[in-house]
């Protein structure tokens, strides 16, 4: 059953903005693979860490909106788990008030650019 989710990844500092983006790019493409939808996704750069993880104080911040089967989700989260380059993540279902929410943010980003 297709769920709506908002996916939050943190990429490790090491990499360049463009290594981070590409690495971004490519679960995208994963989640396209399987059949997944991106409705929205934002890379928020480089930002400073509250605590350390891996030694590392800051780590590059990227937002994915997407629907994707259900039972497909536990096979993106391992592929996550994997990656040495994603510091952590963080996969929530979406229920109606929080698309709603999604799409007030979309909206007042759409204006202010």
């Amino acid at each position: 059953m297709l769920k709506h989710y908002e996916c939050i990844i943190i990429i490790t500092p090491i990499l360049s903005d463009d290594q981070a983006k590409e690495t971004a790019k490519e679960y995208e493409k994963f989640i396209i693979n399987k059949q997944g939808k991106i409705i929205h996704q934002e890379h928020w750069g480089l930002k400073k860490l509250a605590y350390q993880i891996k030694k590392k104080q800051s780590g590059s911040y990227h937002l994915f909106e997407f629907i994707l089967n259900s039972e497909l989700i536990n096979n993106l989260e391992l592929k996550l788990r994997q990656d040495e380059r994603i510091l952590r993540f963080l996969n929530v279902r979406l229920n109606k008030y929080g698309i709603e929410y999604a799409n007030i943010r979309k909206n007042k980003i759409k204006k202010t650019n």
